[in-house]
C-alpha cells in the first residue's frame, strides 16, 4: 500500500493552520457523474484517503473509472512519547489534505447509480467527517 505525499515540498514542517468557512474552489463536479462531497471541514490522512480509493476500486470492477480529487499535502508532525516540554516542533509524523466543507473528495462514472451509491457508503465510512452523494442531475437543476 502506497501512501500518498508530495515528492518535494518547500517547508518540512506546517503551521496547524484554521479549518473554518466553506470551500473556495472544487465545489462542482469536474469529471464524473457521480461525486462524494464533505459537508464538514477537517483533516483527511493519506490512510483514510488510499482506504477510500479502495473500497471505491472494489465496486468498479465491472468497468466504470474514479477520480480522486483531493491530495494529503500538509505535514503532521507528532513528539515522542515521553519526550520533555520544549526541544522544539516533532518530526513528520503523516501526512493531510485539508478539507472543507462543500468540497467533492471522489469522482465516479461509467456504473449504475445503485452501485455508486453502495461504493461511496463503504468510502464514506472510513473517513472522519460527514459526507453526502451528489449527481450531475443535481447540479444542473433537474
Amino acid at each position: 500500500m502506497a501512501l500518498l505525499l508530495p515528492k518535494r515540498i518547500k517547508y518540512r514542517k506546517a503551521f496547524r493552520g484554521k479549518r473554518r468557512g466553506p470551500a473556495r474552489g472544487g465545489t462542482r463536479l469536474a469529471f464524473g457523474e457521480f461525486g462524494l462531497k464533505a459537508l464538514e471541514n477537517g483533516w483527511i490522512t493519506a490512510a483514510q484517503i488510499e482506504a477510500c480509493r479502495v473500497a471505491i476500486s472494489r465496486s468498479l470492477t465491472r468497468g466504470g473509472k474514479s477520480w480522486l480529487r483531493i491530495f494529503p499535502d500538509k505535514p503532521c508532525t507528532v513528539h515522542g512519547q515521553e519526550k520533555p516540554m520544549g526541544s522544539g516542533k516533532g518530526l513528520v509524523d503523516h501526512w493531510v489534505a485539508v478539507v472543507k466543507r462543500g468540497r467533492i473528495l471522489f469522482e465516479v462514472s461509467g456504473i449504475p447509480e445503485v452501485l455508486v451509491r453502495e461504493a461511496f457508503r463503504f468510502a464514506a465510512c472510513k473517513l472522519p467527517l460527514r459526507t453526502r452523494m451528489v449527481t450531475r442531475r443535481e447540479e444542473a437543476g433537474v
